[in-house]
């Protein structure tokens, strides 16, 4: 069974629907028991890390999801799910995180330009990502494809582990919009969203037996 967390942070039955059309069988559940028993997480999520977090901690999900990354359990990161994996976000006053990976989640920069052109922020809508190495949960995909964005902040790796960064995007800069460590893996994108691209992601993850 794949547990998807509820930690209360915003509409998970995308992701929920997205993995049951795989075939898979799926549980949105803020059950420690349920989650501790899962086979794989999938860690989703939209809002502020600082309330998020606070939810984590509340139902003691934050020890769990520690629990599970250190126990090698494949754990996926969506969207603000990636952004709270890192050490600490601007959001919120520099929100303390989980600490799953070197880094911090940060801000774009305003105004934020693609030459002469003035970007939105949030950043919104649909762009490519530049998949590194040949991660087994990234095979597959069509260069050409596109993923669909919803946020204001990004992820940045410490310097010295670039290594973790496992696609990258351009909007105005080049920001990690995919990462990977371990049995751990997460997108800034939703590939729930993101029509058979997407679907590859999360089926590859279901299939995913990291080597760690």
């Amino acid at each position: 069974m794949i547990a998807i967390i509820d930690y209360k942070a915003g509409n998970l039955t995308s992701v929920e629907r997205a993995v049951r059309h795989l075939g898979y069988s799926v549980q949105v559940t803020d059950d420690p028991e349920l989650i501790r028993n899962a086979d794989r997480i999938i860690f989703p999520g939209v809002g502020a890390a600082g309330q998020a977090m606070k939810d984590l901690k509340a139902y003691s999900l934050d020890v769990l999801l520690k629990e599970a990354f250190a126990k090698k359990k494949p754990v996926l990161g969506i969207c603000l799910g990636t952004q709270i994996i890192f050490d600490s976000s601007e959001e919120d006053n520099n929100t303390e995180c989980l600490g799953l990976i070197p880094g911090t989640v940060k801000k774009f920069p305003s105004p934020l330009f693609e030459g002469a052109e003035r970007l939105k922020i949030p950043h919104m809508g649909w762009n490519r990502v530049q998949f590194k190495g040949n991660h087994p949960v990234f095979a597959n995909l069509n260069p050409e494809h596109e993923f669909y964005f919803v946020h204001s902040y990004y992820p940045q790796v410490k310097d010295g582990h670039e290594e973790l960064v496992a696609g990258t995007t351009q909007y105005g800069i080049t920001f990690a919009s995919a990462v990977a460590r371990y049995n751990l893996v997460a997108v800034q994108f939703h590939p729930e969203k993101s029509g058979s691209g997407g679907l590859t992601i999360l089926d590859n993850f279901c299939k995913w037996s990291p080597s760690c």
